[in-house]
């Protein structure tokens, strides 16, 4: 990613289409893609014998009819389990996608990704050297921009010794303390907030320092225009049918 240029667009559809498919599976992807978006935020964890997959959860047992740590699988097992049934009829049988998968996805495509580093507890730095060296190997369309974001430090420095062409964004939940130092230390070219934190003080403080400003997830039209209006870089969003993925486009 060319920092300077900075190509990601403003919107950038959650888990792939938010609540509209099951969320971190190519359908989500192409339904995000069948309302207009060109820029996508998914989580990525490590099955047990190290093959980067989707799946937001430690477990299994919210968005698929499995139990247990994800991350405890070999991806040979991982890969035949239904992860869209619990949504609806409709997507039953659609598989967790590989990482893999996802980049050929998304080059082909010319679409725009933003990887949420999200280890199994215990699992931070292999993570996120194992993400970063399978991105570092499989990104090398610069049509499809690529950021790396996480909760977790260790993942994101991970990654960054992994590969340390790739952008990385600290993702906070809470101010806390030392937060802004840890993203200078890492080197991120942007902090993803929760959209409740972010204010004008913030946004000024993230842009003296020469960092991006993005949030998630905003799904509320009056929240997004106050955002747009504080100059966001990014709004994670799951209403892919709410809003127009165009430069400023709200739809009510």
């Amino acid at each position: 990613m060319n920092v300077d240029r900075w190509p990601l667009p403003l919107w950038i559809a959650h888990r792939g289409a938010g609540k509209l498919a099951p969320e971190n599976t190519l359908a989500a992807f192409r339904t995000g893609a069948a309302h207009g978006y060109r820029a996508f935020e998914c989580d990525v964890k490590l099955s047990a014998d190290g093959v980067p997959f989707l799946l937001h959860d430690t477990e299994l047992d919210r968005t698929t009819p499995e139990r247990g740590v994800a991350g405890e699988r070999n991806w040979a097992e991982l890969s035949r389990i239904d992860a869209g049934g619990w949504h609806s009829r409709a997507f039953a049988g659609e598989p967790l996608p590989s990482l893999g998968a996802v980049a050929a996805y998304v080059q082909r495509n010319g679409f725009a990704l933003n990887v949420e580093i999200k280890p199994t507890p215990g699992t931070e730095r292999a993570t996120g050297h194992a993400v970063g060296e399978a991105c570092a190997r499989l990104w090398r369309d610069e049509r499809s921009p690529l950021l790396f974001s996480s909760f977790r430090p260790e993942a994101l420095q991970a990654a960054r010794e992994a590969a340390p062409g790739i952008a990385r964004a600290l993702l906070v939940d809470t101010l806390w303390p030392g937060w802004f130092e840890m993203a200078q230390s890492l080197a991120c070219v942007a902090v993803v907030s929760n959209y409740n934190l972010m204010d004008a003080a913030l946004i000024t403080r993230l842009h003296d320092a020469g960092l991006r400003a993005l949030c998630y997830t905003v799904n509320d039209p009056a929240e997004a225009r106050r955002l747009v209006g504080l100059g966001i870089a990014g709004l994670i969003t799951d209403a892919v049918d709410r809003f127009s993925p165009g430069p400023d486009g709200v739809n009510d």
